[in-house]
């Protein structure tokens, strides 16, 4: 009986040994590249952080958590429009948090970096962190909940 628990504990860790991420996929070519000494000169050491090195902000910081106004969210990094402010919520999460995204302008990718697979949410235009993406949003609509840096994003108001 122990040889065959043994047996089974050793196939199980085999099969668990693969890679967790995969890595054979190309990763993508945004249309704005630059070097990291560009970013750093363009953002601030929080934008740089949150946007080029997948940092989180502290909670309940961001200006953008109490803004009511209209107008469309963009990246802090090369101002592609993210999100509009039709489509903010509150989710007492302590980041600005949306329902949806502007169409093509933010891609999905799969992020390990604590232990498990979760969605992590880029500008597609530059490959800037901007969060994560959650299922527990407003049933009403999407049911998706877009947990988004404050710090990654920029706010042009309606006119």
């Amino acid at each position: 009986m122990k040889k065959i628990a043994s047996i089974l504990i050793l196939v199980l860790m085999i099969s668990c040994a693969g890679n967790a991420q995969d890595t054979s996929k190309e990763k993508k070519t945004y249309k704005i590249v630059k070097t990291e000494a560009e970013w750093k000169k363009l953002l601030s050491p929080l934008q740089y952080t949150v946007l080029r090195e997948a940092g989180t902000e502290r909670p309940f910081s961001s200006e953008f958590n109490n803004n009511k106004k209209k107008g469309t969210f963009v990246c802090a990094a090369c101002e592609t429009p993210l999100y509009k402010s039709e489509h903010k919520y509150d989710s007492g999460s302590g980041w600005p948090s949306f329902d949806r995204a502007i169409k093509e302008n933010v891609a999905l990718d799969v992020d390990y970096k604590i232990g498990y697979a979760r969605t992590e949410l880029k500008c597609n235009t530059c490959g800037g962190h901007l969060g994560h993406s959650f299922d527990d949003g407003p049933k009403k609509t999407t049911g998706k909940r877009h947990c988004i840096n404050g710090a990654a994003m920029k706010f042009v108001e309606d006119k």
